[in-house]
């Protein structure tokens, strides 16, 4: 069984590899167009799901409730930048360079996120040995995933 801190782990690596492969890309290309997409869609989901199945259950605990609303503050933070990013004309120089201040400030959390709130998560939400939680996780992030789909294809029918 894969537990909630191994799948949280598992998106951010990935999420990491996305972000050295942007950070790679230049002007308006395929390449970066498509890399964009596949990187705002995921954390777009993990972050709704990851909000819902781990942090809601860790403010709940006074013990977990500091660190949890920092992380969620510092996801309200990042999605600013990435809505910033997804607006801008992907050519520009400014491009860039917003995406890479989101993107140190990401890695910083996802950083802080492992290092230090899953040892707290530990201690409030056990191990999740039986991986309820990461089960939990997966749904909810494969339901955010399907209303982005749907909302999609409404504005494509628009």
């Amino acid at each position: 069984m894969t537990s909630i801190y191994e799948r949280l782990k598992s998106d951010h690596d990935r999420q990491r590899d996305m972000l050295a492969s942007l950070a790679e890309t230049s002007g308006d290309s395929q390449e970066r167009r498509k890399l964009w997409k596949t990187f705002y869609y995921d954390i777009g989901a993990h972050a709704a799901a990851e909000e819902e199945v781990f942090y809601a259950p860790l403010m709940e605990d006074s013990k977990g409730q500091p660190k949890a609303r920092h992380s969620v503050s510092e996801h309200h933070e990042v999605d600013e930048m990435i809505q910033d990013i997804e607006d801008m004309d992907f050519s520009s120089p400014g491009w860039l360079t917003r995406f890479k201040t989101m993107r140190e400030r990401y890695e910083h959390h996802m950083k802080e996120e492992e290092e230090e709130i899953f040892e707290t998560a530990r201690k409030v939400l056990g191990a999740d040995s039986s991986g309820e939680m990461a089960d939990k996780f997966d749904t909810r992030k494969k339901k955010e995933r399907g209303l982005v789909d749907k909302k999609a294809e409404e504005e494509m029918e628009e």
